[in-house]
């Protein structure tokens, strides 16, 4: 028998009594039964991955080779940007590259420091330039693909200018012959004039957005109604901060997950871009949703957190499906808080989703990512416990006590509270099933007193 049944069950049961001061009382039964202590915390349906596709470079959307809603996999191309401005870079980078290779002997040792000098500005520039475009991607996996080349390629060519410098000082201090020299800023010069091809073309391969993971497709990227968030924050909101629901790999769920509130919904896009419509590097294209694998992330007060552990069972209730019970199951609970929706502190607990029906068993919808939620929590429970109803416990003397009526006399007894359920509460000790217990009129009693 369910804990809210029994209680139901057991106020039915209420038996009016009145004492020597003719004041009406409560009476309830101790009876065994199950009882479950729930935890409220108010949640938002997560996806487990997305990506938002941005442009790589200024220019203008060219083609759009998906719809909305489509279901893609990963790397299927879904648009192309057209960008003058980045196959331009490419072509000068070309040049450079030719001319690099095919270039002769320097002249003195003056004339080659210029040209040392120049070199390192032009790897400097290059470098920069790839950086600055890898922060304006708005998808992880080509953004930490893109830095990870830059920072090799820099790397490699400190390594070259190094032995660069070496040789023109050997040549100044007389110890070495010009021609040694010669060949240390040459090969430093292909080397930086190869690195700032690839880095160009890199940008210009970026310009075919693939899908860099298997899901539902939208246009545009992820916006918060809170504070007008970009699509980062809004993308938090969406999958629920770090990490928790099993990002794949390649796709940084900080980088999708940082900041926020978990618990606000996402409400919309962020205006689509049309075929031949001009964007800016860094603009949100698409963004590419994964719903196999749906989580929640609630928001759990400090007070509660603590009876919160991995497995704990949960039920949800959401705000879009009316009527409808899922099911859920705690995954991981973070060790660091945040600042609560509601004041104070808080914790963000991450559960996985199951399946939701109504009430006479017909399949309740999938949720979509962002939706509001209620998560109970089943923190504690016990199986055919010890319990009285929820009010007839109260504090005497700083400890939990209860009203016994033996032979019709009350007395005041010291009990130990287990698991506390909304209507009822486990008992460990203090009093044995079949006894009777004030739940209502208590503060009406006095000790030793006769209730009829």
């Amino acid at each position: 028998m369910s804990a809210t049944l029994l209680a139901a069950t057991v106020l039915f049961g209420l038996s009016a009594a009145s004492c020597e001061s003719d004041d009406l009382v409560g009476l309830a039964s101790v009876e065994r039964a199950d009882v479950a202590e729930l935890v409220d915390a108010p949640a938002s349906v997560t996806a487990r991955a997305a990506a938002t596709l941005s442009a790589p470079a200024d220019g203008t959307l060219a083609e759009l080779r998906v719809r909305p809603g489509a279901l893609v996999k990963p790397g299927r191309v879904l648009a192309v940007v057209d960008s003058p401005s980045a196959r331009d870079r490419l072509a000068k980078a070309r040049r450079a590259l030719d001319a690099a290779r095919g270039a002769g002997r320097g002249g003195g040792g003056t004339d080659l420091s210029r040209l040392r000098r120049g070199t390192d500005r032009a790897a400097a520039q290059a470098f920069r330039a790839a950086r600055d475009a890898a922060d304006k991607l708005t998808d992880p996996g080509a953004r930490a693909a893109l830095l990870a080349q830059v920072r090799i390629a820099e790397r490699q060519y400190e390594a070259a200018a190094e032995t660069a410098e070496a040789a023109l000082r050997a040549v100044q201090r007389g110890v070495a012959g010009l021609n040694s020299a010669v060949r240390a800023l040459s090969a430093a010069q292909r080397l930086q004039a190869e690195q700032a091809y690839d880095l160009a073309k890199a940008t210009v391969d970026a310009l075919v957005l693939r899908a860099p993971i298997g899901g539902v497709v939208q246009l545009g990227g992820p916006v918060s109604p809170a504070a007008g968030a970009g699509s980062a924050e809004a993308l938090a909101g969406l999958l629920g901060a770090t990490g928790g629901l099993g990002a794949p790999a390649g796709v940084d769920p900080s980088g999708m997950l940082g900041g926020g509130n978990p618990t606000a919904p996402v409400a919309g896009v962020d205006g689509a871009v049309p075929v031949g419509g001009r964007v800016s590097a860094g603009t949100p294209i698409l963004t590419v949703v994964d719903l196999t694998d749906l989580g929640l992330v609630a928001e759990v007060d400090e007070t509660d957190v603590l009876l919160v552990g991995q497995g704990v069972p949960a039920s949800v209730e959401l705000d879009a499906a009316t009527g409808a019970e899922y099911s859920a199951r705690v995954r991981s609970v973070d060790v660091l808080p945040t600042a609560s929706a509601r004041g104070g502190v808080s914790y963000r607990v991450r559960l996985s989703l199951g399946p939701g029906r109504f009430a006479d068993g017909r399949a309740a919808p999938a949720p979509r990512p962002g939706m509001s939620a209620v998560v109970r929590l089943r923190v504690r429970e016990a199986a055919g416990a010890v319990t009285v109803p929820a009010a007839a416990v109260h504090s005497a003397q700083g400890q939990d006590a209860v009203w016994l009526v033996e032979d019709g006399i009350a007395e005041q007894v010291p009990v130990t509270v287990g698991v506390q359920g909304q209507d009822l509460v486990q008992i460990v000790s203090g009093v044995q099933p079949g006894q009777q217990v004030v739940v209502s009129g208590g503060d009406q009693v006095r000790p030793g007193e006769r209730v009829r």
